[in-house]
């Protein structure tokens, strides 16, 4: 299995980036996706998830109106459409996936190596 984050950056409060992550190693199309979210010192933020035929779409408080999740099962692909940026939202970004979709989701055991999004002016 191997998760590559891309799309990370700085940005000004109020901004938005789109952040990519591409899949390899398993059926893609069978398997949740979900963003985790780390700063430095805390733990994992989970951000969004989404079920491997796009069907439902989960979001933390946090996020929910200004993020969105999306996927592209014909290239392995998954999406985090984040606008309206505030600096609480600085932080390394994980796309993640592995086990029982409503049992991990929050959680999931298998990581990319992140893509950094820093908010500030």
């Amino acid at each position: 299995v191997q998760l590559v984050e891309s799309g990370g950056g700085l940005v000004q409060p109020g901004g938005s980036l789109r952040l990519s992550c591409v899949a390899s190693g398993f059926t893609f199309s069978r398997r949740y996706m979900s963003w985790v979210r780390q700063v430095p010192g805390k733990g994992l933020e989970w951000v969004s998830s989404i079920e491997g035929d796009g069907s439902t779409t989960l979001y933390a408080d946090s996020v929910k109106g200004r993020f969105t999740i999306s996927r592209d099962n014909a290239k392995n692909t998954v999406y985090l459409q984040m606008n309206s940026l505030k600096s609480e939202d600085t932080a390394l970004y994980y796309c993640a996936t592995g086990g029982d979709f409503y049992r991990d989701y929050r959680a999931p055991p298998l990581r990319g190596q992140g893509t950094q999004v820093t908010v500030s002016s």
